[in-house]
């Protein structure tokens, strides 16, 4: 039997949660404030959101924004988080973080990855940003728990990134590749057909599960639309 591509949908509550469950998501993406494109959500919400739910819940490690992971005491602060985090149960990441040349921060990638032990992680569209996508992936390839790239091809979204998310899925388990194409940012329903048929199993949506825009709670019914057209 085939296995199932996911669809991960962003969450920031338990209510956005339950009902993002209820449509028919694989894993949620824990964030806060989308002002700032998605941050690190506190322990408690968390807690909330664990005990709401049973299905795969991916933790944004984030504290400003942008891509940069910032100084040393910033750094020092996403580690302690981690730790926090960990403490409260969570085994499964987001984070990215770019240097002043646009490459890897490897340093702060590095530090932030050491308090995860060893848990799964996905590097988010800060790949998006940088100017050698093949290189980041080498730089960071080795990395422990890295499965995944959340990624829309380009910084301005799937439409113009559609044919770079075509070619890496086509270097699919080469040295860099062998991580799972998470495609998401400006992802629509049109869009499925030619990313499936690459061969592309994994969605993440946030706004397109919300009709009522980022005010409004996540909608069963719109992730139930995705569910179906992503097993279709």
């Amino acid at each position: 039997m085939s296995k199932r591509a996911v669809l991960e949908v962003i969450a920031l509550d338990a209510e956005d949660a339950v009902a993002a469950q209820a449509g028919g998501a694989d894993r949620l993406e824990l964030v806060t404030d989308m002002a700032a494109d998605g941050l690190t959500p506190s322990r408690e919400t968390f807690a909330e959101i664990r005990a709401a739910v049973d299905i795969s819940l991916r933790v944004m490690l984030r504290l400003a924004d942008g891509f940069a992971a910032g100084d040393p005491r910033q750094v020092d602060a996403l580690v302690r988080r981690a730790h926090e985090l960990r403490g409260a149960g969570a085994d499964e990441f987001v984070l990215g973080f770019l240097d002043e040349t646009g490459g890897p921060d490897i340093a702060a990638v590095e530090s932030v990855v050491s308090a995860l032990d060893g848990c799964r992680w996905t590097f988010h569209r800060a790949i998006d940003r940088t100017p050698d996508r093949d290189a980041l992936r080498k730089q960071l390839g080795d990395l422990p728990g890295l499965d995944t790239y959340l990624t829309a091809g380009t910084a301005t979204g799937v439409d113009e990134g559609l044919p770079t998310l075509l070619a890496e899925a086509a270097r699919s388990g080469e040295p860099g590749y062998e991580q799972q194409i998470l495609v998401g940012g400006g992802l629509r329903l049109d869009h499925l057909p030619r990313l499936k048929a690459a061969g592309v199993d994994a969605f993440h949506i946030g706004g397109a599960s919300r009709p009522d825009g980022w005010a409004a709670p996540v909608s069963a019914e719109a992730v139930a639309r995705w569910r179906a057209a992503v097993d279709a």
